[in-house]
This record gives structure tokens, sequence and C-alpha cells, in this order.
């Protein structure tokens, strides 16, 4: 398990843990971010994604990836 940040371009994974504060939660669920959930890397600039989830491509901040662990 890794955060995603440290993740590959264009390879499926799946999202195993969501840390953070329970506001975090909620917000990058409400993101479509869910445990058991599939993501795909697009793009990453500075340590910021651009990610593919639920068939929508979202930004995210180098501190919220880092709070998504994948496999």
């Amino acid at each position: 398990m890794i955060p995603i940040v440290y993740s590959d371009k264009g390879v499926p994974l799946i999202i195993k843990k969501i840390g953070g504060s329970e506001e975090v939660r909620h917000h990058l669920a409400n993101l479509g971010f869910t445990v058991g959930g599939t993501v795909t890397v697009v793009n990453s600039l500075n340590g910021n994604l651009i990610v593919k989830v639920k068939e929508s491509r979202i930004a995210i901040n180098e501190e919220m990836a880092r709070k998504i662990m994948v496999q």
C-alpha cells in the first residue's frame, strides 16, 4: 500500500484506505474517492495530481493525495 502520489500514470489502482480528519475523508468521498473504488493517475505536476475517478477527472493537491492509499 502506497500513497497515490507515488503511483505511476495510467495504471488503474484500488483505493485501500483514506486517511485524514473526518472532514477530509468526507470531502474526498464526495469527490468519488471511496475505499474499494478504482482510481487512475492521469497527470502529475510537482506532487499535485489529476486523477480519473468514476469517469471524471479531478485535480487534487499533494497534501490530499498523500492521504489516499492505493494498491
